[in-house]
């Protein structure tokens, strides 16, 4: 069993560029119905992820800020709350497990950054749920 086992692909992954402003990111959180989400940079390479917590910690902290002025402000520019650690394609099974302990999901990347995809602590937990009962 390796990493790749566990990973969900980037082309069913929604995430953002860094190039994408805070209504984009809002935007797009609501529709994929996800927590936090992968930022990637113009070249695919894994930058963070921004997570609803840190909108909203972003829009408290920004007086006048409201709808009509969201696209005003890049994520790149928001501050991110946790630090949500990625891990290599070639990593060990037991460095990702670590991670995915700490973090719903634990972006996976080559070894340049480039982001692959996402293992799901979901996933994790229903293969070992399967295989411990089976």
């Amino acid at each position: 069993m390796d990493i790749k086992s566990f990973l969900y692909p980037k082309n069913e992954v929604s995430y953002i560029t860094t190039s994408s402003n805070l209504k984009e990111a809002l935007d797009k959180l609501e529709a994929c119905h996800y927590t936090a989400i992968p930022i990637l940079d113009d070249n695919g390479v894994y930058f963070g992820t921004l997570s609803e917590g840190d909108l909203l910690w972003k829009m408290k902290a920004t007086p006048g800020l409201d709808f009509d002025s969201m696209h005003e402000i890049p994520v790149v520019s928001i501050e991110k709350r946790m630090k949500i650690e990625c891990v290599a394609i070639g990593a060990d099974l037991d460095d990702m497990l670590t991670l995915a302990a700490d973090q719903n999901f634990v972006p996976v990347v080559d070894d340049d950054r480039v982001f692959l995809g996402i293992i799901r602590r979901k996933d994790i937990i229903e293969y070992y749920t399967r295989n411990i009962t089976d």
